[in-house]
């Protein structure tokens, strides 16, 4: 059967000159003859620079493509919202100042900036975002804060992860969902060793465990099942013996932002005797919550700019940015929620020639298993990009993998795929895509690179 299969490749009726084309006609052969793709599904497009076909096996294909998905969400944004766009979030406040005392509430609001309170960008971890805020407080000569303090999370809607996610993803750090006010990437660390929790590096307000660990094997393999607004938080798998660091997502950024401010005008030396409150809470007991604007603002924190997001986004694959620029998009140009910003993204690109056949999305980062894109799709868009004046800031973004090319890698269960640009030894530039599901071996990515490797 497999020889069969073979024969029938090196016979499909492709249009493409002798050398490359062949090799790879081969080499995908080879692949989907071994075991392990026995009952795989293949979507690979190969093309050089200027859009001419080099190899096509089924392009037009579409297939869970897990993080390259990424891809056309990084280019959208760039091209609609511009590399030097900035995420705002503001403080301010209602009420007078009497003395030293705040006789108001003090209002944290953002639109959504997704690095706020990161530890990836010098100048902008929680720190700095901790002596700005107590900065502004004592240049207008707040030590008392009688009110509330107030997250505003409004800016976007209610629901924070697409709906096609799996439970056993958004517990997990890389499954953090998106809130109008977001706060440290909403990702907290467990420090565990073996099944004991040694303490967690921030306070998830009101939250209560379940640990079924068990202690085993040298790596984590753990998993967190929570849920957003959850009090519940229930931990199982196995981790090794020592000690070990165990990431999940926060199931309420917002008050856990709250606490951790109230936390630090404690430190500081600033009475706070109000309650900490947000918008999405006050909706959660059934009370009415309307976006606030305070009467002075006395912060103004901008993000870093979206070129250095784009490249966190690819190189790190950080579903949460992703999630937060669809709507963000889907804000720009009708609502803040996941629906709007995914009908943006499809219409974006059909704009750009990509049949909208190729590309059924139902998130921006591809973590969802509903998304289904093919490799041609993923040419087109890496095509349209290559023209673009911010193309620079989209490729450095990304990584280079196992086999020395320039491309991003997506991966999930029984999903591996690799999207991206090469300049072959003899000169030739390649741009390329391929897409496997349901591959049953160890190791998808050298089976792959076996295929890719012929383009050097």
């Amino acid at each position: 059967m497999h020889k069969l299969l073979a024969i029938a490749l090196f016979s499909c009726n492709l249009t493409f000159g002798q050398g490359t084309a062949q090799k790879l006609q081969k080499a995908t052969a080879d692949l989907l003859a071994s075991s392990p793709a026995y009952s795989a599904n293949l979507s690979f497009f190969v093309s050089d620079q200027s859009g001419n076909l080099v190899y096509e096996y089924q392009g037009n294909k579409g297939l869970s493509s897990a993080s390259t998905q990424k891809i056309f969400t990084a280019a959208a944004a760039l091209e609609t919202l511009g590399s030097d766009y900035q995420y705002t979030t503001a403080v301010s406040h209602t009420g007078a100042i009497n003395g030293n005392t705040l006789n108001g509430t003090l209002i944290i609001s953002s639109n959504g900036d997704p690095t706020l309170g990161s530890w990836r960008y010098d100048g902008y971890k929680p720190e700095n975002f901790r002596a700005k805020l107590l900065a502004a407080l004592k240049e207008i000569g707040i030590n008392k804060i009688s009110g509330d303090l107030y997250i505003d999370d409004s800016y976007f809607d209610f629901q924070t992860v697409p709906g096609g996610w799996p439970w056993n993803d958004i517990g997990n750090y890389y499954g953090a969902g998106v809130w109008g006010v977001n706060w440290r990437e909403n990702q907290f660390d467990l420090d565990m060793t073996g099944k004991q929790m040694n303490g967690v590096n921030v306070e998830l307000p009101g939250v209560k465990w379940i640990n079924d660990l068990k202690t085993g094997g040298s790596s984590d393999q753990s998993l967190i099942y929570t849920a957003p607004f959850s009090e519940a938080a229930h931990i199982n798998g196995i981790l090794p013996a020592r000690r070990i660091t165990v990431s999940g997502s926060m199931p309420n950024p917002p008050l856990t932002l709250g606490t951790e401010i109230a936390a630090w005008f404690k430190d500081s030396g600033v009475t706070f005797t109000g309650n900490i409150l947000s918008a999405s809470m006050q909706r959660l007991n059934g009370e009415t919550s309307q976006p606030r604007q305070g009467s002075k603002k006395i912060l103004e924190y901008k993000s870093p700019t979206l070129d250095k997001i784009i490249y966190w986004f690819m190189r790190k694959s950080v579903n949460l940015y992703g999630e937060t620029l669809i709507k963000t998009l889907g804000r720009e140009k009708n609502e803040g929620s996941f629906d709007a910003g995914i009908t943006f993204l499809k219409d974006f690109w059909k704009a750009k020639g990509i049949n909208t056949s190729m590309i059924n999305f139902a998130d921006g980062s591809g973590l969802s298993p509903q998304n289904y894109v093919s490799a041609r799709a993923e040419v087109q868009a890496l095509l349209w990009s290559k023209k673009q004046p911010w193309f620079k800031d989209f490729f450095e973004g990304f990584p280079t993998q196992g086999n020395g090319m320039k491309m991003k890698s997506g991966t999930m269960k029984n999903t591996k795929s690799f999207a991206g640009y090469y300049t072959s030894k003899d000169g030739k530039n390649y741009v390329f895509a391929i897409i496997i599901n349901n591959y049953q071996g160890a190791n998808s990515s050298d089976a792959l690179y076996k295929v890719l490797n012929i383009l050097k």
